[in-house]
């Protein structure tokens, strides 16, 4: 583009000294300088000094550009999706929580059947009776805790566990204690377990398959008794069926007798899971009429030998 430079004239005062380094003209009147011509219509640029208005450098016509002229950038898609994604998680999280709500207080899950099973000591009926305060509470509300709180008098049960099976069926499983022994009180039999829980007394002592342990019904708390206990509840049931009597001189010589009359020396209460398998092993050998058993010594475990 051609200069649009053109050369002025500007009359100058003539002080009458001559300008360093630079000749005076004879025509010592006039002074020749230069500025540049903007085009008809141009504006010059104003350099910016925190105006509201700042001048446009793109606008040919050099007019402020109006505040709210601001131009809008699309918004990044990544951050699009993340803002959807983060909406439907919320909306999926309200309905589930809507759905949990609506099951956890519904009168549609409420509890109209109470089914028993594992007991033997204890009849069905005694065990839906203790549970009858749950007829008509929603199954998600039951829990096992509540269960095992309102079978707490009924002493046969050690613990118990609930499936519920909607949508009004509550499921319950109980474990019972498991009686190991006879203890004499007055004219009748007491069942005791290994704890020293009484579950039931019998006037009959060839009715229950336990042996009786000599002592009165206030010896559970002995350490003589925990120790005898101790072993017997090692004992497999058909071996344990086969006990007449059990008894010990101290806690490390508990003797146990059997029904036909022989004697198990057990020894201390060790080594109880091998010696209960040592016995059985024993008791399944033929018998051998030439040589007839008296006593199966397990005192040690892995020497039993019998005599």
């Amino acid at each position: 583009m051609a200069s649009t430079r053109k050369p002025t004239y500007k009359p100058a005062t003539d002080t009458g000294q001559p300008t360093a380094g630079r000749p005076r003209s004879k025509d010592s009147g006039t002074v020749i300088s230069a500025q540049r011509s903007l085009e008809p219509g141009v504006t010059p640029a104003v350099k910016s000094t925190g105006s509201a208005n700042p001048v446009d450098k793109n606008s040919k016509s050099g007019k402020a550009t109006p505040p709210g002229n601001v131009i809008a950038f699309p918004e990044p898609k990544g951050k699009r999706q993340r803002r959807l994604v983060l909406w439907t998680i919320s909306i999926v999280a309200a309905f589930v929580a809507a759905l949990i709500a609506g099951a956890v207080y519904s009168p549609v899950l409420a509890v109209r059947t109470v089914t028993v099973d594992g007991t033997t000591l204890l009849t069905p009926d005694a065990v839906q009776k203790a549970l009858s305060e749950l007829e008509g509470k929603p199954l998600p509300q039951v829990s096992e805790q509540e269960i095992n709180e309102l079978l707490k008098p009924l002493v046969q049960v050690r613990s118990a566990t609930m499936e519920a099976r909607p949508p009004s069926e509550l499921l319950v499983h109980v474990n019972e204690r498991v009686p190991v022994a006879l203890l004499k009180q007055g004219d009748s039999f007491v069942m005791v377990d290994v704890d020293g829980v009484q579950l039931g007394a019998t006037k009959d002592q060839s009715a229950v398959a336990l042996p009786l342990i000599d002592a009165g019904a206030g010896a559970t708390n002995t350490e003589l008794f925990k120790a005898i206990a101790a072993v017997l509840d090692t004992l497999p049931a058909d071996v344990l069926a086969r006990m007449s009597t059990a008894s010990a001189a101290s806690a490390d010589a508990v003797e146990l007798k059997l029904v036909d009359g022989k004697t198990v020396v057990w020894g201390n209460a060790e080594d109880r899971e091998l010696k209960a398998k040592a016995l059985e092993a024993l008791l399944k050998m033929p018998a051998d009429p030439k040589v007839p058993v008296r006593v199966y010594d397990v005192s040690v475990p892995r020497h039993p030998f019998t005599k």
